[in-house]
């Protein structure tokens, strides 16, 4: 998949997954979050599913994606909020 496609689902991601779970991590960082989702998901999916992964932006990519951004953003801020009560 080339690069445009992956900023745009991450992108795409990213924002669904802020909007599920809430946040506020600004353009930049849903974008990046989306994108690290979408590498996330895709290993996932294609290690416990045997999905192949994602080739572009369809439904099944966008929701593995999603899927991704999620998992990342909960560990992102379970890294994040237990560095700041420390």
């Amino acid at each position: 998949m080339g690069i445009l496609a992956w900023i745009v689902l991450g992108a795409i991601a990213g924002f669904l997954a802020n909007m599920i779970v809430g946040g506020r991590e600004g353009v930049i960082g849903t974008i990046l979050l989306g994108i690290v989702g979408a590498v996330v998901g895709g290993w996932l999916a294609g290690a416990l599913l045997g999905l192949k992964d994602p080739t572009g932006i369809n439904v099944q990519s966008i929701v593995i994606s999603v899927i991704g951004a999620i998992i990342v953003l909960f560990v992102f801020r379970a890294v994040v909020g237990r560095r700041r009560t420390v």
